[in-house]
């Protein structure tokens, strides 16, 4: 784990709502793992006054990506980056996806900016199928940006399948009964609830990402717990996480 300051390439609004920075980083680039996070300060000046955990979204050579909704003032600041701006990092923070065991197929399911993780995590996949489910309320609220083979699901059926993302993965579940998946999630805490109870039941295996608001972003303030499916027990979603298997957490 270190400081970096590093300096903004570019700042590309991709969907209505959704932006994607992109800073020049050998250090953080050589060091971070999928699924991994950064916190973000995301303005010199005394607001905010946290730092703000992202996922790295992708690496590509010596360039990291985020990938972020502009909803409140510090993405706001984001948003408004300029080639040549420095942002102070702290990374790599936390545990990242395994993705190198054994299985045929990666299936990854991202609700709304759950999607964020995805595109580096595709990029290390080179012998493995694999399936995206990108659910939203609509289609601005859904992007395919850096993914392969995407299905998306909306609330109000603008785009795709007309439901749920974990409907969505029901509905097309005897595609792969010819192959071992392994899920990989990201997203709001009620669909990881709903993805984790069907993969459990089913005996898939799964990793879920988890949300939760931090302060420190390294176990310090012991601000983010988690509880274990093990009796009388928690974890950290910054320093346990934010990747768990889906067995050993309850949400």
């Amino acid at each position: 784990m270190f400081t970096s300051k590093v300096p903004v390439e570019s700042v590309e609004k991709i969907q209505e709502n959704i932006f994607i920075l992109k800073a020049f980083s050998p250090q953080i680039a050589s060091a971070i793992k999928p699924g991994q996070f950064c916190n973000l300060k995301v303005s010199e000046t005394d607001f905010p006054l946290l730092r703000r955990p992202f996922s790295i979204s992708d690496v590509d050579g010596d360039y990291i990506s985020f990938m972020f909704n502009k909803h409140g003032e510090g993405t706001r600041i984001l948003s408004e980056k300029r080639n040549g701006d420095v942002i102070d990092i702290l990374a790599p923070l936390g545990n990242g996806f395994t993705y190198e065991d054994d299985y045929d197929t990666a299936v990854m399911i991202g609700g709304g900016l759950g999607a964020a993780p995805f595109p580096f995590l595709t990029r290390r996949l080179k012998n493995k199928k694999i399936v995206t489910l990108i659910g939203g309320r609509n289609e601005k609220d859904v992007t395919d940006w850096g993914l392969k083979n995407v299905f998306y699901s909306t609330d109000d059926g603008s785009i795709g399948f007309k439901g749920n993302v974990v409907e969505l993965l029901i509905s097309k579940f005897n595609d792969f009964k010819d192959s071992e998946i392994k899920i990989f999630s990201c997203g709001p805490t009620p669909m990881l609830k709903a993805l984790q109870k069907f993969t459990v039941d089913n005996n898939i295996k799964c990793e879920i990402s988890t949300e939760c608001s931090m302060a420190c972003g390294f176990g310090i303030c012991q601000g983010c717990p988690i509880d274990s499916a093990e009796k009388d027990k928690y974890y950290l979603v910054c320093k346990d996480g934010p990747v768990f298997d889906a067995e050993a957490i309850v949400l």
